[in-house]
C-alpha cells in the first residue's frame, strides 16, 4: 500500500470514527431533556398555569417533605432539603412533564430500616450538641441524617449502573397488578406508622417480618393512654381535608385557583397551638425548631455504604418503579414518549447529587402528581417554581413552623395517600379481567405489609415470571394458513394449482426452550394426521385402479388384489416469519422436525428465514439435502414444491 492511498484510508477512519458536533448535540438532548424542551417554552401560554401550579405543589412538597422525613427518622428540616434538590435535578435529566419528584413515603421507610438499626434512639442520651454542628443541630441527629444520605447515594449509584448496563428493557416484569398492590401496600405501611401521631401515643419503633401487626397489637394494649386531644383534632384535620379536596375536584372546573387546603390548616393549627400553647396545656407533641438556611455540601459516609446495601437496593427498586409508572402514565395521558433508561439515569443522579446535601432518598409520589395534572400544570418549569417557594420556606418561614401538631401533620400525610389506598379498587377489575392477575395482587399486597415494600415488589416479580414460564409452555404456537388465500395469491402469481397435499404452518410465536417441546408435538400431530388422511386416499385410489384392471374382483378391494403404486409425497412449508427469537433449544427441534419429516417421505420447507435461523440451521443439523429447504418467501416455497411434484411425476412415468 502506497503511502498516498494509507494516508487517504487513515482520513477516512478518522473522519467515519471521530464524533462530529452533530452527534454531540444529539447525545447533548438526549441525555439531557432540559435542552429540547426549555428552547420550546411558550411563555405567554404556560407561565400562568406552570405557576399556579408550583405554588400548590410546594405546599405539597413542604407538608410531606416535614412529614416523610420524620418518617425516614431524621430530622424534619432534612426534608425540606428533599424537596428541594431532587425536584431541580429531575427537572434537567428526566422526561416526565408531570412528575414531582422529592421526598417519597415509601423510600423513607426503607430509610428508616437503616437509621433506626445503625442509630437507634437509645443512643440519643449518649451524644452532646457540638457548637460546630450543622445548623446547630445534635451530633445525634447528624448520625442519623449521615445513614440516610449514604442510603440516598448507594440507591442512586445502584440506579445509575441499572441506566448504564440498559436495564430500563427489563421493567417490562413491573406489571400493573404489581406495582397497585406493591404501592398500595406500602401506603398502609405508612397510614401504620402515622398511628402514634394521629393517636397522641408513644410507640417504640417496631420493623421486621410482620411488625405492621405488632404495632397494632401494641395500640390495642396501651389503648388507655391515647390522647383525646389528638384524635380529636386528628380527626377534626382529616374531615377538613376530605371534604375540602372532594369540593376542589367537584367544582375545578368551575373556579380558575383551588383552596389550598393544606396551607391553610398548617397556619390555622399552628396559630391555634402557639395560641392555647397545647404543647405544654394539653401535652401534644409539635414539629419543634426548624433551622433557617442551607449547609455546605458534605460527602455520605462511605464507611458506612457496606451496612446499608439491602436498604439502598430497595430504594433504587421501589422507588423507581413507583416513579416509572407515575412517568409512563404521564406520557401516556398527555401524547408524548419517556425512555425507561433515561428515567434509571434522572432518579440515581436525583438521589446521588442530592446525599451530598443532606437529602433523604427521593422518588415521585403518586399525590404530588395528581396535584399537577387537577392545577393544570403544563411543563417541569412548575416544579421548578415550586422548588423557588421551598426555597422561601427555608430561609424565611420554616421557624415559624415550630408549633405545628404532629398530628395536623399525619392527618395531611394520611388523605394525601388516598389515591394509593383507592387502588383497593381495582381488585374487582382483576378478578373480572384475569383471576391470576387477582391472585398475583392479593399475594403482592400480602407479602408488602408482613414484610417491606421491596419484599413485596421481589414477590411480584417473581410470581410474574413463575405465571409467565407456567403460561408459555401452554400457549399456541403455530397455526395452518388460510389456504384459500394462499392458492388465490400463488396462482395470481405463477398460474398455476397449488399442490393438493401441501400444508402451510405458521410459527407465531418466539420459539424458547419453554416451549419448544410443545412446538414439536403441535407440528407432528398436524404431520400425523395429514399422513393418515393421504393413506385414506391412496387406499381408496389403490382399489379404483385395481378394480379397472380386475373384473374379477366385483369391486372389492382386498390387499391381495392391492399392487403396488406410487403415492404423491406430503408437502409441509413453514412460515417463520413471525419467529421473532429463539434458542438454541428451538434450533434443535426444527433440525428434528426436519429428519421426523424426511423419515416419514414429507417434503418440508422453511420460508421467511432470517439469515441467523439458517445458518444456526445448517450448522447445528449438517443439513445435506439434494432439495433446497431455505427459501425467501412462502410463494417461492410453493413453486418449488409444485416443480418437485411434476418432476416426480415425470420420473414415474419414465419408470413405468
Amino acid at each position: 500500500m502506497t503511502g498516498a492511498k494509507r494516508k487517504k484510508k487513515s482520513m477516512l477512519w478518522r473522519k467515519r470514527h471521530t464524533p462530529q458536533c452533530e452527534d454531540i448535540k444529539e447525545w447533548c438532548r438526549r441525555r439531557l431533556p432540559i435542552l429540547e424542551w426549555a428552547p420550546q417554552y411558550n411563555v405567554k401560554e404556560n407561565l400562568l398555569p406552570d405557576t399556579v401550579s408550583g405554588i400548590m405543589l410546594a405546599v405539597q412538597q413542604v407538608t410531606q417533605g416535614l412529614a416523610f422525613a420524620m418518617l425516614s427518622s431524621v430530622h424534619p428540616v432534612f426534608g425540606l432539603y428533599g424537596s428541594l434538590f431532587p425536584a431541580i435535578i429531575y427537572a434537567i435529566f428526566g422526561m416526565g412533564h408531570h412528575v414531582a419528584t422529592g421526598t417519597f413515603a415509601l423510600t423513607s421507610l426503607i430509610s428508616a430500616n437503616a437509621v433506626e438499626r445503625l442509630v437507634p434512639q437509645s443512643s440519643q442520651n449518649l451524644t452532646t450538641q457540638s457548637n460546630a454542628s450543622v445548623l446547630g443541630l445534635s451530633d445525634f441527629e447528624l448520625q442519623r441524617i449521615s445513614v440516610a444520605t449514604a442510603v440516598s447515594f448507594l440507591g442512586g449509584i445502584i440506579q445509575v449502573t441499572m441506566f448504564l448496563l440498559q436495564l430500563g428493557s427489563a421493567t417490562f416484569l413491573l406489571t400493573e397488578p404489581v406495582i397497585s398492590a406493591m404501592t398500595t401496600g406500602a401506603a398502609t405501611h405508612v397510614v401504620t406508622s402515622q398511628v402514634k401521631y394521629l393517636l397522641g401515643m408513644k410507640i417504640p419503633y417496631i420493623s421486621g417480618p410482620l411488625g405492621f401487626f405488632y404495632i397494632y397489637a401494641y395500640v390495642f394494649e396501651n389503648i388507655k393512654s391515647v390522647r383525646l386531644e389528638a384524635l380529636l383534632l386528628s380527626l377534626l384535620s382529616i374531615v377538613v381535608l376530605v371534604l375540602v379536596k372532594e369540593l376542589n375536584e367537584q367544582f375545578k372546573r368551575k373556579i380558575k385557583v383551588v383552596l389550598p387546603v393544606d396551607l391553610v390548616l398548617v397556619i390555622a393549627a399552628s396559630f391555634a397551638c402557639y395560641c392555647t400553647n397545647m404543647e405544654s396545656t394539653y401535652g401534644l407533641e409539635v414539629l419543634g425548631h426548624i433551622p433557617r438556611g442551607i449547609p455546605p455540601p458534605r460527602a455520605p459516609p462511605v464507611n458506612m455504604l457496606s451496612a446499608v446495601i439491602t436498604e439502598a437496593f430497595g430504594v433504587a427498586l421501589v422507588g423507581y418503579a413507583a416513579s416509572l409508572a407515575l412517568a409512563q402514565g404521564s406520557a401516556k395521558k398527555f401524547k408524548y414518549s419517556v425512555d425507561d433508561n433515561q428515567e434509571f439515569l434522572a432518579h440515581g443522579l436525583s438521589n446521588v447529587i442530592s446525599s451530598f446535601f443532606f437529602c433523604i432518598p427521593s422518588a415521585a409520589a403518586m399525590g404530588r402528581t395528581a396535584a399537577l395534572y387537577s392545577t393544570g400544570a403544563k411543563t417541569q418549569v412548575a416544579c421548578l417554581i415550586s422548588c423557588v417557594v421551598v426555597l422561601v420556606v427555608i430561609y424565611a418561614i420554616g421557624p415559624l413552623l415550630y408549633w405545628l401538631p404532629m398530628c395536623v401533620l399525619a392527618s395531611i400525610i394520611v388523605v394525601g395517600l388516598k389515591g394509593m389506598l383507592i387502588q383497593f379498587r381495582d381488585l374487582k377489575k382483576y378478578w373480572n379481567v384475569d383471576k391470576i392477575d387477582w391472585g398475583i395482587w392479593i399475594s403482592t399486597y400480602v407479602f408488602t405489609i408482613c414484610f417491606a415494600a421491596n419484599v413485596g415488589l421481589l414477590f411480584g416479580v417473581i410470581c410474574t415470571i413463575a405465571i409467565v414460564i407456567g403460561r408459555f409452555p401452554r400457549t399456541k404456537t403455530i397455526s395452518v394458513k388460510n389456504m384459500k388465500e394462499m392458492e388465490f395469491k400463488v396462482n395470481t402469481e405463477v398460474e398455476e394449482e397449488m399442490p393438493p397435499r401441501l400444508k402451510i404452518i405458521s410459527i407465531n410465536n418466539p420459539l424458547v426452550f419453554l416451549n419448544s417441546k410443545k412446538f414439536r408435538t403441535d407440528v407432528m400431530n398436524i404431520i400425523q394426521k395429514q399422513y393418515a388422511n393421504n393413506l385414506a386416499v391412496d387406499d381408496t385410489s389403490k382399489c379404483e385402479q385395481n378394480t379397472l384392471l380386475n373384473s374379477l374382483s366385483n369391486g372389492n378391494c382386498n390387499e391381495e388384489t392391492l399392487q403396488p403404486f406410487p403415492t404423491e409425497k406430503c408437502s409441509l412449508i413453514l412460515d417463520c416469519s413471525g419467529l421473532t427469537f429463539f434458542d438454541s433449544s428451538a434450533v434443535s427441534v426444527l433440525v428434528e422436525v426436519y429428519m421426523d419429516c424426511q423419515t416419514r417421505s414429507v417434503d418440508i420447507s422453511l420460508a421467511n428465514c432470517t439469515a441467523s435461523l439458517t445458518k444456526a440451521m445448517e450448522y447445528y443439523g449438517n443439513l445435506d439435502s439434494e432439495k433446497p429447504i431455505f427459501f425467501e418467501s412462502v410463494s417461492a416455497a410453493i413453486r418449488s414444491s409444485y416443480l418437485n411434484k411434476n418432476l416426480n411425476k415425470v420420473n414415474d412415468h419414465s419408470e413405468v
